[in-house]
């Protein structure tokens, strides 16, 4: 579809939207122009939404079976730790039950604690209630602009219940218009158990903002009017069966050095995404986070959408657009831990150590200077597993990315701990056993009411089995795992291996499938992690400082940049066609993003070390994404750009990653070839930096008429069409058997380059053409449109 014709539908189904930085205020929801009846479909056919609000009222989790020890039916070897597997289900099994049993509409309505926690009007009466957990303050009274900050006999005071619960009700106004407007700054005056008082922001509030110039943010009283509200209006994609997802921060992907907008976001970067071929997009810095550079690791307010981009309805828009393009949207969500900071967040709420996390050392992290929940805690409990669900009801998600699993999982937090694989290491006593439990609860919950919409990723270092098994099994629940390894592994190859004739081609493979057998993972070559300052990315190993001087395709081909461009289409498609289930890309890296992340940040001590840490004069000068350089026709960042499209397009076809089928034939150390089988796809690497091959013979599982579907050397990706689908005819593979396989083809392999075939029968079964190759193309947005 063209661009205009893109806009063009878009104008008639997607709302209208005033940018941030022009009209402050919630995008207003516009009426398509067709009726939205139930053959109403998005300009990429997706389907209205019809989900009803109230659909899960009432809704009784069915009864748990079996022991807990189905995992052992697929890994033999976890029975020698039965009591340790036996003593998290029974703990599992009653608290899910007690929650069950509650009087509070059992799970279903126990996750629903936004609803009654935190501010909530009645939309009959009008008045608004708001509630606080905060069991060690002996008082509290409601503040903010709505009363001018009265705090005296005047002051709005609240009650406290036997469950430390604060609780106020506000009227509406005589003449019926909301007792706090919409907008209003709010906070909480508390008086702790010492007598000192402390004013917080409250620990549900739903927006936040940082005044310009001022350094704590603000609570803000969110209740826009219904006109004022966006009105979602597509459906949620099913959870794909392999997820390939573009990793992204709205905030820095803007190409000017400026905070983007959730909306910029959605109507510049979206349509990038959705033409690169991911069909998942995983955003980071969600929730509020006083500090910017913390790249949104260090939450203060965890039901707050981060204010720097946008208000939650612009949000909404952000999410809305996903759908319509049939994109599903995860969080990367942080319930690992929590800022320290006592100022904006919900460290030291009511004036104790322990309201939220551990006392003691066990409930700070001391690497990264936070907080540390106690998920054996009820009303802990109730908050974070309300934050999941106000996330997916609310703003329509589709699922998280778990960070920092590893650190919740250990008492020790996984800090100076080398995993080597050895079960005790996983199943004793420095297992943190309630935050375990936790992770089921919110696996149980998460797939039960959004079965087959949702999906949840944990990232793991530690290799924790029974992390991606089912909770009926007596796993924790988990659709994926992050598989951080190889990502480190590319570090070590591109920094230790040195010269191209020294890669060890079993090294590599063995790195891309050690993992679980059962427990699906997302692999990747490069995440955030990788691009930040201090650290460098696949593309800066590999071309260093000619990524500024070598890449126009104008100036003479440089060793350098050729080795460069070569490589990093092999990297990539190797990580994806063999390291996992799924695969994951960091917006930018796709076409080897030449500058580093750097925050705008000011001088620092670092709170660990007490290592001074220099500033950048608060610039926001490498904060952003330069995707004007692919879209320029003389760079070569187009090449690598393209090639990535054309892999995810053939993995979208082919859908490799979630077959069963999957066997490396060839490991050749002195031709530096690997070649494997992955779902119908045969997978031939040629890493040699010199030597190409005729008539290389390759092992495949049936005879037949293979055809290439996806060659490096194609030259829109930089090759040097030696061996091109523009071509290049068909492969006879007959019943000569070769490398262990029961037939076998031969081709002509160049060096340094990647060749993927498949049969032809199979390739007309999935509809695979060889057209609509990617082109860059600057994304325009029309005032209309916006």
């Amino acid at each position: 579809m063209s661009l205009e014709e893109e806009e063009a539908a878009e104008e008639e189904t997607v709302a209208a939207a005033t940018a941030v930085a022009t009209a402050p205020k919630p995008v207003a929801a516009a009426a398509p122009a067709k009726s939205a009846g139930s053959g109403a479909v998005s300009a990429f056919g997706v389907p209205v939404l019809t989900e009803d609000p109230k659909r899960h009222r009432g809704f009784k989790f069915p009864q748990l079976e079996g022991d807990g020890f189905g995992v052992c039916a697929v890994d033999g070897t976890l029975a020698g730790h039965k009591g340790h597997l036996g003593h998290r289900w029974d703990k599992f099994k009653n608290l899910r039950q007690a929650i069950e049993d509650n009087e509070e509409g059992g799970i279903e309505g126990f996750s629903r604690g936004y609803e009654k926690m935190g501010f909530n009007r009645n939309e009959e009466t009008g008045e608004i209630t708001y509630r606080e957990w905060a069991p060690n303050a002996k008082s509290a009274c409601l503040f903010g602009d709505f009363n001018n900050w009265a705090t005296d006999a005047n002051g709005v005071w609240m009650t406290k219940n036997d469950f430390g619960v604060f609780e106020v009700t506000v009227p509406p106004n005589a003449d019926g218009s909301p007792g706090i407007p919409h907008g209003s700054r709010v906070k909480i005056h508390l008086e702790t158990q010492d007598g000192s008082w402390v004013d917080k922001i409250p620990a549900w509030i739903k927006f936040a903002v940082q005044a310009p110039g001022n350094i704590p943010f603000d609570g803000i009283y969110y209740d826009p009017p219904k006109e004022e509200q966006y009105e979602m209006k597509w459906s949620r994609p099913d959870a794909p069966e392999e997820l390939r997802i573009y990793e992204a921060h709205v905030g820095m992907s803007s190409r000017e050095p400026k905070i983007n907008s959730y909306i910029a976001f959605a109507d510049e970067v979206l349509p990038r995404i959705k033409n690169l071929g991911y069909n998942a997009v995983q955003l980071m810095a969600i929730q509020e986070h006083a500090y910017y550079a913390s790249f949104g690791y260090h939450v203060t307010n965890f039901f707050g959408v981060s204010s720097r981009c946008g208000t939650p309805d612009e949000l909404k828009y952000l999410v809305d657009k996903a759908h319509s393009m049939g994109i599903s949207v995860l969080m990367d969500l942080v319930h690992s831990h929590s800022s320290s900071n006592v100022t904006d967040g919900i460290n030291m709420f009511d004036g104790s150590d322990g309201q939220y996390f551990h006392s003691g050392p066990q409930g700070y992290h001391w690497m990264w200077d936070s907080r540390c929940f106690n998920y054996g805690e009820w009303e802990v409990m109730r908050f974070l597993l309300s934050n999941l669900r106000y996330w997916m009801e609310e703003f329509k998600f589709d699922g998280f990315r778990f960070d920092g699993v590893t650190s919740m999982m250990y008492k020790h937090h996984g800090l100076q701990v080398a995993f080597t694989g050895n079960y005790d290491e996983y199943f004793g006593m420095a297992t943190d056993v309630d935050a375990m439990v936790y992770l089921a609860l919110a696996n149980d919950m998460l797939h039960t009411l959004y079965d087959g919409k949702v999906t949840t990723i944990a990232e793991d270092v530690s290799g924790m089995p029974t992390l991606c098994r089912p909770v009926q099994e007596g796993g924790v629940g988990f659709d994926y795992r992050l598989q951080m390894a190889i990502a480190d592994k590319w570090v070590e190859v591109l920094s230790e291996w040195g010269s191209d004739e020294n890669w060890e081609m079993g090294n590599l493979v063995f790195t891309m499938e050690n993992r679980r057998y059962g427990e699906k993972c997302i692999s990747y070559a490069e995440s955030h992690d990788q691009a930040l300052v201090g650290d460098k990315t696949t593309a800066f190993w590999l071309m260093d400082a000619e990524m500024y001087t070598n890449m126009s395709t104008l100036s003479p081909d440089s060793p350098v940049v050729t080795r460069g461009i070569a490589l990093h289409k092999l990297i990539r498609q190797f990580t994806m066609g063999l390291g996992g289930e799924g695969y994951l890309n960091f917006m930018g890296n796709e076409f080897g993003h030449p500058e580093w992340i750097d925050f705008p940040r000011g001088d620092r001590v670092e709170a660990s070390t007490g290592e001074f840490i220099p500033g950048n004069g608060n610039s926001y000068h490498l904060c952003r994404r330069r995707f004007d350089l692919p879209e320029t026709d003389h760079l070569r960042y187009k090449f690598l750009e393209a090639f990535d499209a054309k892999m995810n397009r053939v993995a979208g076809f082919f859908k490799y990653m979630a077959s069963d089928h999957q066997y490396t034939s060839l490991k050749d150390d002195g031709d530096k070839m690997i070649a494997f089988e992955r779902g119908d796809c045969v997978f031939v690497f040629n890493w040699h930096p010199v030597n190409s091959y005729s008539d290389y013979r390759i092992g495949c599982k049936k005879a037949g008429k293979y055809k290439l579907v996806l060659s490096s050397d194609n030259p829109e990706f930089g090759g040097w069409d030696n061996l091109s689908t523009h071509h290049d005819g068909s492969y006879f593979a007959d019943s000569t058997a070769h490398n262990g396989r029961p037939a076998s083809f031969q081709a002509y392999i160049p060096s340094r380059t990647v060749a993927v075939f498949a049969l032809e029968e199979d390739i007309e079964r999935v509809g695979y053409t060889y057209g609509e190759e990617y082109v860059s193309r600057v994304v325009e947005v029309s005032n209309e449109h916006v």
